[in-house]
């Protein structure tokens, strides 16, 4: 990779990108990955939207890391509240009240959807996905919970039986009592549909007759991404999530909200649900809560699921639950949030600068299939033939059939960006406090890199 220059304060650490990489494949053991295959980039450091090596290499974060550096590397505020926090009290254990772990709960409960007025904390997503399907199954006395196929709930044992990509597949059977069906995907309908009111006509139709042939009387809950991520960045159509939540109603089902990748800001609302004013019966969240300061995630929970464990044990719990360090970064962060509107800069940033600049540059690329999103979250779809829609990649595309994507990141690299791609997709998920010129830097640099997508693409 071409040096691009040093880090923004002058420091660069003694090691070399060559001996952190050594010693990482020495002693970690890396998550998703054949061990002898991969080379982790060593990051010395970052800053606001960027990040760097050893060597002084600058990239432009344009996947916030893994979709949860909401508020960008070494946030001025969150360090000083985690290192305020660790001079008053580093950790206590959950039976245990303690003022900022509650005041976090009290700030995020003031941002949810009405009713989630509790909150249970975890250390990370997946857990709160855990968690959740535990609270429905309890609540209802029923067992089966229905996911949708491009989903993505966390790698945990309930959790990645819920997943409906292809990293499920390795962790078969599974936890018993998961069916999946298909959600909206307008771009590319499972159900012929030729408009967006008709994808969510016919999802919803079948999706009542998936609740109507596993019976409704054994279906505890209904768990969807509000908007779709690591699978696409599929925004629902408008009336879809309503729709999920009257078919939830008619039948007593639990709707189960995973904003683990989309909540705090992310698509240009605190919870994306209030896009569409639909209230979940239980939400789950992490990422952007704290930016991934410290580990955190959790679950708001209705009062009426709350009710069910005013008297009787709830059986779950985590020893490091409310973390205080994770506590106070949640209660720094959301002050952030508050004192400097990032919620509606997301928004603006959205509709006023990525939007228009994708679908330019979707103008000028053959490669591009569709671009969609939200706030801070898109996707660029990439295709061989903008007619068929063939993917530029197969479905879970391994080896030399992956080549053209990893092709087309590793030009992004190349001229200082580092976005999020999965399948056929590039998603562009920047912090989102990236200033707009940075903002205009990496789009252009997505721009000039699709050129190398467009050599497999006809036309």
């Amino acid at each position: 990779m071409s040096t691009i220059g040093k880090d923004p304060l002058g420091t660069l650490s003694a090691a070399s990108n060559a001996e952190s990489t050594a010693a990482d494949r020495r002693y970690v053991f890396h998550s998703w990955s054949a061990q002898q295959l991969i080379s982790p980039l060593p990051i010395a450091g970052g800053e606001g939207s960027w990040f760097w090596d050893n060597e002084g290499n600058r990239y432009l974060d344009f996947a916030s890391q893994l979709v949860n550096l909401n508020l960008g590397h070494q946030h001025p505020d969150m360090v000083a509240a985690i290192r305020a926090q660790a001079d008053v009290l580093c950790t206590v254990a959950p039976p245990f009240a303690n003022d900022v772990r509650t005041e976090a709960a009290r700030r995020i409960v003031e941002h949810a959807p009405a009713a989630l007025n509790r909150v249970f904390f975890t250390n990370g997503g997946a857990e709160a996905n855990e968690n959740a399907v535990r609270m429905a199954r309890l609540h209802t006395g029923r067992q089966k919970v229905l996911a949708a196929y491009r989903s993505y709930h966390g790698a945990t044992s309930t959790a990645i039986t819920l997943t409906g990509e292809p990293r499920r597949w390795p962790s078969e059977p599974g936890a018993p009592g998961v069916v999946h069906f298909f959600g909206p995907y307008p771009y590319r309908s499972a159900f012929g549909a030729a408009t967006e009111a008709q994808e969510c006509e016919r999802s919803l139709d079948h999706l009542a007759q998936v609740v109507q042939m596993e019976g409704a009387h054994t279906i505890a809950a209904i768990i969807l991404e509000s908007v779709v991520g690591t699978n696409g960045v599929l925004v629902p159509p408008e009336g879809y999530l309503a729709g999920v939540r009257e078919l939830c109603d008619r039948h007593g089902i639990l709707f189960i909200a995973d904003e683990v990748m989309v909540g705090f800001g992310r698509v240009g609302e605190w919870f994306a649900v209030d896009r569409w004013g639909v209230q979940p019966d239980l939400l789950c969240f992490a990422k952007g809560v704290n930016s991934g300061y410290v580990p955190l995630g959790g679950v708001l929970i209705s009062d009426d699921v709350a009710a069910t464990f005013a008297e009787r044990p709830y059986p779950g719990g985590l020893t490091y639950s409310g973390h205080p360090l994770a506590a106070a970064a949640a209660v720094a962060s959301i002050a952030v949030f508050e004192r400097d509107g990032i919620v509606e800069r997301a928004r603006r940033l959205g509709e006023e600068v990525i939007r228009p600049a994708l679908e330019e540059i979707g103008r000028r690329h053959r490669s591009v299939g569709e671009v969609r999103g939200l706030g801070c979250f898109f996707a660029i779809e990439l295709v061989r033939d903008a007619t068929s829609r063939e993917p530029l990649v197969p479905f879970n595309a391994a080896g030399s059939d992956a080549a053209p994507m990893v092709e087309l990141m590793g030009e992004c690299r190349a001229r200082g960006v580092w976005p999020f791609s999965h399948f056929n997709r590039l998603h562009v998920a920047p912090p989102l406090v990236i200033s707009e010129t940075d903002l205009h830097r990496g789009l252009e640099a997505i721009d000039a890199a699709l050129v190398v997508a467009d050599r497999h693409a006809a036309g």
